[in-house]
């Protein structure tokens, strides 16, 4: 099976905030952000597998700073982990003022997709090896996100999860 790195499936999305895109409070709309962010993580999925793939879930996303308009969004999009037929992607996001020159985080989450065939059934992926600390610590903790989406997706019996007991037993 082939093996492939994080940096081969990163993607950097760049978006301008218009007033479209915004509330009532001239700040970007958390859906038109998070509609972003998926478009960017399945781009990120997709050059990994080379395949098509579908969104399985969304983790927990929180706004850190509100990104006001005119300025610019930047979504950093990379897998963290590939499983068996699906992807965990994490991304970063950070909002830019170019008239202050100041750039500022947003947001991070991580969004997992699922490959598919020519008859839209799950395919396998390619293994995933990081590099870098900060990859081999995502890594490594995408077991323990990866059981917390089975277990609240009712796919998996807590008693399962057994990556996620080790943290709370000794032995």
């Amino acid at each position: 099976m082939e093996v492939k790195k994080p940096v081969e499936s990163l993607i950097i999305m760049t978006e301008l905030v218009l007033p479209n895109d915004t509330n009532v409070f001239g700040n970007l709309m958390g859906g038109r952000l998070m509609y972003w962010m998926d478009i960017a993580a399945a781009l990120s999925a997709q050059k990994h597998c080379n395949a098509p793939v579908v969104t399985a879930s969304v983790d927990n996303i929180s706004f850190e700073n509100p990104i006001r308009l005119g300025n610019v969004v930047h979504i950093e999009a990379k897998l963290s982990r590939a499983f068996t037929t699906s992807m965990e992607v994490h991304l970063k996001v950070w909002g830019e003022d170019l008239k202050k020159r100041i750039k500022y985080k947003s947001n991070e989450a991580y969004y997992t997709f699922v490959a598919l065939d020519d008859n839209s059934q799950p395919q396998t992926v390619p293994q995933l090896t990081p590099d870098t600390e900060e990859e081999k610590k995502l890594f490594e903790s995408a077991l323990r996100r990866r059981q917390i989406r089975l277990i609240l997706g009712g796919k998996m019996k807590p008693d399962d999860a057994l990556e996620l007991k080790a943290l709370f037993t000794k032995e």
